[in-house]
């Protein structure tokens, strides 16, 4: 099995630069399951893209502070992809932006969360089975693309998670991070968000993601389960 993984991330801060890439954080997460898989990583948001018609296994694109509503280049290129992919049946996984960028570039609707961010531990479910998985986000997807249906959510994010057919299968959620990444991520950022924010997220702390649910969740996609 061969994964392409998009990197999305646009974060090159100090704090960034102290941590492992996302790519290398979904390939962690793939080789925990399935070590023998093969992984190759573009970094999108610099203008790195596969071969025009570029044909593998699965595909994963990653998280990113960037929105999906930017103008930057590679955004739309990113967009133009992920039509290429659906249409033509390759398996394709979004995470957070990714989810979000799944969703808008086949007719979505992306727009601020009501409630603001969330951030830390949070409580969701995937195809039915109740799951905990970090988050970092103050957009999601607001309205499906016509075909997707809603496999999870909660009630500060209805549409937690979608697919599409046995082709597309989204999270808004942070299956790669683990629990020193996001300790580390809640310390970064507790001066820069709303305080009751950043509190809720350092309680959050007490207990750690389902990392291996979702990790064997994404196997049995790529895997044409």
């Amino acid at each position: 099995m061969h994964i392409a993984v998009l990197m999305a991330n646009t974060d090159e801060s100090e704090f960034a630069q102290a941590h492992p890439k996302d790519g290398s954080k979904f390939e962690a997460l793939l080789h925990e399951l399935r070590p023998d898989w093969r992984v190759s990583v573009y970094s999108v948001k610099d203008g790195q893209f596969p071969a025009e018609g570029a044909v593998y296994d699965g595909w994963i694109i990653t998280g990113s502070p960037a929105s999906v509503h930017d103008s930057d280049a590679w955004v739309g290129q990113l967009q133009a992809l992920i039509r290429r992919l659906v249409a033509e049946g390759q398996p394709l996984f979004g995470a957070c932006f990714g989810h979000q960028a799944i969703a808008k570039a086949l007719g979505g609707v992306v727009g601020d969360n009501p409630g603001g961010w969330v951030f830390g531990l949070t409580e969701t479910e995937m195809a039915g089975v109740p799951v905990r998985l970090y988050a970092a986000h103050s957009e999601q997807v607001l309205r499906l693309p016509d075909g997707a249906v809603v496999i999870g959510g909660n009630a500060e994010c209805p549409v937690g998670s979608f697919a599409i057919g046995k082709t597309v299968l989204t999270t808004q959620y942070h299956p790669e991070m683990t629990p020193e990444f996001v300790a580390a991520l809640v310390a970064e950022y507790a001066g820069k968000l709303p305080a009751d924010v950043a509190r809720r997220a350092q309680a959050s702390l007490a207990q750690v993601a389902d990392r291996a649910t979702i990790a064997a969740r994404i196997v049995r996609f790529f895997e044409g389960g």
